[in-house]
């Protein structure tokens, strides 16, 4: 548990500096809840969305545990990382703007339906939560 903690403490500084910055500079540019749903390549862009708001993202499925520690990701990283996801290690997902989300079930774990795609692009669809820095994707759903 320990290291769960510490984990998602070193994405949340990772995370939060950037979003603060560019949410600093862009305000919420009086956008109403509908153009806040996107996807593709417009997911970099995840500071215009509300928490709570249904996206889609596409992106690599990422084994969060060895991608924190030392940047592990990619195709030669493959097994690793479905062995890692396969044995409950936190999965993310990278989209093309290097932006990563936490991904997780209806409040369960869905590493089980995510462990064969790992290092794979994929598609998922989701509520988007941000909190204190940490981007969440929940109750996902893969888009085939």
């Amino acid at each position: 548990m320990k290291k769960l903690i510490a984990l998602l403490t070193v994405l949340g500084a990772s995370v939060v500096l950037p979003l603060a910055t560019q949410a600093a500079d862009q305000g919420d540019m009086g956008m109403s809840k509908d153009d806040m749903k996107m996807s593709g390549e417009h997911m970099g862009h995840m500071d215009m969305a509300k928490s709570g708001s249904t996206v889609t993202v596409t992106g690599e499925v990422l084994d969060m545990a060895c991608y924190l520690d030392h940047g592990a990701s990619g195709e030669k990283h493959a097994g690793c990382a479905e062995k890692c996801i396969s044995s409950g290690l936190p999965v993310g997902l990278k989209s093309a703007d290097g932006t990563v989300y936490l991904l997780i079930g209806e409040h369960k774990p869905a590493n089980a339906e995510l462990a064969p795609y790992a290092a794979k692009t994929i598609t998922v669809k989701g509520k988007f939560v941000n909190r204190d820095g940490i981007n969440l994707l929940e109750n996902i759903e893969i888009v085939k």
